[in-house]
């Protein structure tokens, strides 16, 4: 992300300054607007479409001695919709976390450039990891999912989707598709975008694929794990930029990068490859959403195992850069030894010298042996 200078001056309306400028402002008119459709009747069936979560399914439980009604959902076309308001929502909220939190530490401690953008991702990413990471908690928690982890692949599909797992997945989507324009309102730099494209394709690509193959239960999983690493990583540089000696949460951060790597291949293959290949449920059903033969299982842990590689390159080069830095860091501190050598003997030549010309050429003694 970029430095945005706020100049006393107007920009011409509707410039690329102006939208800028105002656009946490623009964007929040239009979500106004679907939010006034819901009070008059001709627009409340549309904006609904865009607001509350879609594709609800009342089930009876017989529970005790009454009946209870529990309500669950599926996936459809109709959450592009609800996608597109909370893409919405997350650009307002990521103007007011920009403006109400970093920039004011971002004047007090006068960061460079480079510093100012790092930090700006750094603690934007932070607040959105630890809120996603405590929700999702709170859904494996409250759905049981950590102490039964057959129940990640017993089952499947799993088209139906308590309120809160589909929400936490369309939030999720409509925030890294906001991602995407705020590279232009943030003004990223060049060199940056392509970097920050991809992750943001990635995540985009493996959300996506985890709710429309129904494998919800483990995307969860994978992301609430994924998130927690990201949160540790993105927090202890904040805690460096406000003090460079203090480095120890990248160590542990380190640790944990490695470890989530494991977790998240062997959950993987345990639910892809063992689970769903021994599930009785075998076969390709597009209205039933059953999506377990071998071609997509195939497709679905090679994708997986991809990401997992691609990540542990960018973090063994992240490593060895880090290394390599540090290196250079110590040996700037300590002045070399030839050097040292050297400027130790001119010393002592210096010395010399005087010690001659104090002791030796101006003594009585010399003096007296010249005139005789």
């Amino acid at each position: 992300m970029g430095i945005r200078k706020k100049s006393n001056k107007n920009p011409p309306v509707l410039s690329h300054e102006f939208v800028i400028q105002n656009h946490a402002d623009i964007v929040s008119c239009v979500a106004m607007v679907f939010l006034l459709g819901l009070m008059f009747e001709v627009t409340s069936k549309f904006a609904v479409l865009f607001i509350t979560v879609q594709y609800n399914v009342t089930i009876s439980t017989n529970e005790g001695p009454e009946e209870t009604a529990v309500n669950h959902f599926h996936h459809g076309i109709k959450d592009l919709a609800t996608v597109f308001f909370y893409m919405l929502v997350a650009i307002i909220m990521h103007a007011i976390i920009q403006e109400y939190v970093l920039d004011k530490l971002n004047r007090k401690k006068h960061f460079s450039k480079t510093k100012h953008s790092k930090f700006n991702e750094s603690g934007q990413l932070s607040a959105f990891y630890l809120f996603s990471f405590a929700w999702g908690t709170n859904i494996l928690l409250s759905e049981n999912f950590l102490s039964n982890p057959v129940a990640l692949w017993e089952g499947y599909p799993h088209t139906l989707m308590p309120f809160q797992m589909k929400f936490f997945y369309i939030c999720q989507m409509g925030y890294w598709l906001h991602a995407l324009p705020e590279l232009y309102f943030q003004k990223a730099k060049k060199e940056d975008i392509p970097r920050q494209l991809v992750y943001i394709f990635l995540y985009l690509v493996h959300i996506a694929g985890a709710y429309i193959l129904n494998l919800n239960r483990l995307g969860l999983v994978l992301l609430v794990l994924h998130y927690f690493v990201e949160l540790l990583f993105h927090v202890s540089r904040l805690v460096y930029f406000s003090n460079e000696n203090r480095q120890m949460g990248f160590t542990i951060w380190a640790v944990l990068f490695v470890i989530g790597r494991l977790l998240t291949l062997s959950l993987s293959v345990l639910t892809v490859g063992f689970g769903l290949s021994t599930a009785e449920n075998q076969g390709f059903d597009l209205a039933a959403g059953n999506f377990n033969v071998f071609f997509v299982r195939m497709t679905v842990l090679s994708a997986i195992c991809f990401t997992q590689a691609f990540m542990m390159w960018k973090f063994i080069n992240f490593q060895l850069r880090r290394w390599r830095e540090h290196a250079e860091a110590k040996n700037l501190k300590k002045p070399p030894a030839k050097a040292a050598a050297k400027s130790k003997s001119k010393k002592d030549k210096a010395n010399g010298v005087n010690g001659v010309s104090s002791h030796g050429a101006d003594s009585p003694r010399l003096r007296k042996e010249k005139s005789s």
